[in-house]
């Protein structure tokens, strides 16, 4: 086809933009899709406990996914910062993921028992009394509010439906294991897990 005839025609070419794009795109990510390393989760994973599963709810309604990366990419500034990049395996069991590109804080995709529980605690509720030169506000009310358990089941089903191998006992016994638990108990949670599958895996 003449150049030409392309050039002057934008509706053609918005046309053949969107389809050199979509196809250049297919051939990216649809072979991504049946490699093993991509779609399958790293050697001794697990899903997310209730607790935790209810802190990532709570990670992800309080925004700290806007501030804070769990990507940690191939780069030798990051990897010496932050340690193994991340990869695909870890996040297989994520929904959505959390990946993000947003570091108004640091990336916590490795943060899982680098500090205590208390530590994270005081953290959260004033982040300043740990780190002085910290801009992030602190959540209080997490230490205040406490979890009933009473959606926790559903939302494991839910998980399973796509693919989250939850067993039977982990789902009965998902409200027992929340109600009473503090949301900042239950952020702690999540937190102390994130990065330690890769660790526990070398």
């Amino acid at each position: 086809m003449n150049h030409e005839v392309i050039e002057k025609n934008m509706g053609l070419m918005v046309v053949l933009v969107i389809a050199v794009i979509s196809l250049g795109g297919l051939a990216e990510i649809v072979p991504l899709m049946f490699q093993d390393t991509v779609t399958e989760p790293i050697e001794g994973m697990k899903p997310l406990t209730a607790l935790q599963l209810e802190g990532r709810d709570i990670y992800i309604r309080e925004g700290c996914v806007g501030c804070h990366s769990q990507m940690i990419r191939p780069l030798r500034a990051e990897t010496e910062r932050y340690g193994h990049y991340s990869v695909a395996g870890e996040s297989a069991y994520d929904h959505p993921f959390l990946w993000g590109s947003k570091r108004t804080g640091p990336d916590l995709a490795r943060v899982g028992k680098r500090y205590s529980d208390d530590w994270h605690r005081t953290h959260l509720i004033n982040p300043r009394s740990v780190v002085p030169e910290s801009n992030m506000p602190g959540f209080p009310w997490l230490a205040e509010n406490t979890l009933d358990g009473e959606d926790t089941a559903a939302k494991m089903r839910a998980l399973r439906s796509v693919g989250v191998p939850y067993e039977d006992a982990d789902i009965e016994g998902a409200q027992q294991a929340v109600a009473g638990k503090t949301e900042i108990e239950a952020v702690i949670a999540y937190l102390q897990q994130l990065g330690t599958h890769l660790k526990a895996r070398r």
